[in-house]
């Protein structure tokens, strides 16, 4: 990856560690690059539209091949972070992916719950920006229809969910501690939409990424704590009822001072002309 602070599992670093035990006790409130850190066990069934996404060709079998999050936009249309779908983390293109899945509805990724669903085509937005992350957002289309009630609704444009001071929850497998212990069950956490300007003048430009308000979203705790972090890349940020966010990049994961960077939903919406599929979440 480009840095250590983009939200993906590496491949290396799966591999590392796919003979860890992998500890389902709550993270720390502040962890060095943890996450959800701060967050909490959730069933797969209050966030049926969270997704994993999957290759364990590329990342081993311990826990299902899973390296980065998603969200179903439609029943074959999944959203995740561009990133996720770049040669850094995979270490090849996703059309040479062989194994490239999506997992739903399985709250275990050691279990057998839910689907396995092949990914037939990848877009990945041409206008990301790998310096300053922004456009952060890639689509996946599926080899077979998600299940009835598991899409959830866009945030448009001035949608109230992106107010400040807005309570969201963000969904995610990823590191609990730190120190490679990756979530073996689904874990959420509770943050709140952060105002641009706070976020501007934490990310001004640097190696971490540069905030733009256009296409980023903002949100944490000022005192750090609860967060997203390595393995949580692409997974979705809920305000109201709707997606707002997906898991982008950050410095660190819940240090103080330091607030996870989402990529804006409005701007993948208003990007792919997706303007009807807000309110329903349809296949755009």
């Amino acid at each position: 990856m480009r840095h250590p602070f983009v939200r993906a599992l590496s491949r290396s670093l799966a591999l590392a560690t796919a003979a860890a035990v992998i500890p389902l006790a709550s993270a720390a409130p502040v962890a060095a690059d943890g996450v959800v850190v701060g967050g909490f066990p959730v069933d797969v069934s209050e966030g049926p539209w969270t997704v994993a996404l999957s290759s364990r060709d590329r990342f081993g079998g311990t826990r299902a091949g899973q390296f980065c999050g998603g969200v179903a936009v439609g029943r074959t249309t999944v959203l995740t972070a561009a990133h996720c779908m770049g040669a850094d983390v995979l270490g090849t293109p996703p059309n040479r992916a062989r194994d490239l899945k999506v997992i739903t509805g399985r709250t275990d990724l050691t279990s057998a719950q839910g689907k396995e669903i092949a990914v037939r085509d990848t877009w990945v937005n041409p206008g990301y920006d790998k310096i300053s992350n922004a456009g952060d957002f890639a689509v996946l289309i599926l080899a077979e229809a998600l299940p009835e009630g598991s899409v959830i609704g866009m945030a448009a444009a001035g949608d109230p969910a992106y107010q400040p001071g807005t309570s969201a929850t963000v969904y995610g497998w990823g590191d609990i501690t730190g120190g490679g212990d990756y979530a073996r069950s689904l874990r959420a956490a509770r943050v709140q939409v952060l105002s641009d300007a706070l976020c501007e003048r934490t990310y001004p430009g640097s190696a971490d990424g540069k905030y733009r308000a256009d296409s980023m979203l903002c949100a944490g705790e000022a005192a750090g704590g609860p967060d997203a972090c390595q393995g949580d890349s692409g997974g979705p940020l809920i305000a109201q009822g709707r997606l707002v966010g997906l898991v982008s990049w950050g410095s660190g994961c819940g240090r103080p001072g330091s607030p996870g960077v989402y990529t804006r939903v409005s701007d993948a919406v208003r990007t792919l002309g997706w303007g009807s599929a807000v309110a329903a979440g349809s296949d755009g």
